[in-house]
């Protein structure tokens, strides 16, 4: 008989705190492996990430799906465009985040949830209500104001938030489980992250060369991309939507924090600007969700 607990709120809103928690918290283990570059970090996750992927499967008797997959040239394909879109996202916010760039991985995911409601209505023809388009102006607005300050587009907050946006819009259209899917996205990784540790010539490349330490470092990898991955699927699972998107606020909040406070990225007044725009843009955003889902609750009680 299955655990009733398991299955609670309580257990799925405790699981989506952790991953927010560990998402938010990640600049500091990156951070950990200092003079590593960017690429190099990416292909021990990858590598990592896979085996414990695998492993995972085998432990929870799912492997056969993965096989299935394998087999489905139709899901590899599309499996093939979120791995180049999640590839290049985490590519992207390791090199921000080893080179003082926090404030603008956070701001990306702040943006984030904006550009997913934007790609929605672009590619599966969704209908905004008037508080979500302004609140996609807003956050439009507080780019064009980072552009009017300083002269450039935050291009990192940008890529950081379109990325993962294309991303759960292709992940969509494959419909594999979670675990399934990053398992074949690392699998595509898994030869380029090989060929590039053999041919780098970095000293940190070969693990036999390395320190335990370091190395325990670098396997940490799996872990802190799967662990948060399992438990925003509990949470998703038994939480609703609503909830959810108020939990993925805590990621970049905990980012903002660690980059003002810890490791000392200016926050000037022109920025501060920037993220209150967004802010307030989420804060309509989030308002209107509420607004929809107590209408919705209230019309399912009429109909009762």
């Amino acid at each position: 008989m299955q655990n009733r607990n398991s299955e609670s709120p309580a257990a799925g809103l405790l699981a989506g705190i952790g991953a927010f928690l560990i998402w938010g918290l990640a600049p500091l283990y990156f951070n950990l492996l200092d003079g590593i570059s960017a690429p190099e970090i990416l292909s021990h996750r990858s590598i990592w990430s896979f085996l414990l992927a695998i492993l995972m499967l085998a432990a929870l008797g799912k492997l056969v799906e993965f096989r299935n997959t394998l087999g489905s040239g139709k899901k590899m394909a599309t499996l093939l465009l979120s791995t180049l879109l999640i590839g290049s996202n985490w590519l992207v916010f390791i090199w921000a985040i080893t080179n003082q760039h926090i404030l603008d991985a956070s701001l990306g995911y702040y943006i984030n949830p904006l550009i997913s409601v934007l790609l929605g209505v672009v590619f599966l023809g969704e209908k905004l209500r008037p508080l979500q388009w302004l609140a996609v102006a807003l956050a439009a607005a507080g780019i064009g104001h980072e552009l009017w300050q300083f002269g450039r587009v935050p291009l990192v907050a940008l890529y950081l938030a379109f990325s993962f946006g294309f991303y759960g819009l292709v992940r969509k259209r494959a419909p594999v489980d979670s675990l399934t899917g990053l398992a074949v996205e690392t699998l595509y990784m898994l030869p380029l992250a090989i060929g590039f540790l053999l041919w780098s010539d970095s000293p940190s490349s070969n693990l036999l060369h390395n320190s335990w330490e370091l190395n325990g470092l670098l396997l940490l990898a799996g872990p802190i991309t799967l662990t948060p991955l399992l438990l925003f699927t509990i949470a998703a699972r038994r939480l609703n939507l609503s909830t959810v998107g108020f939990l993925q606020y805590l990621g970049p909040t905990l980012m903002l924090l660690l980059a003002t406070f810890y490791y000392g990225e200016p926050l000037g007044e022109s920025k501060l600007i920037t993220f209150a725009i967004v802010w307030f843009a989420l804060l309509l955003y989030s308002t209107d969700a509420l607004v929809q889902r107590r209408k919705r609750r209230q019309l399912r009680e009429a109909a009762l």
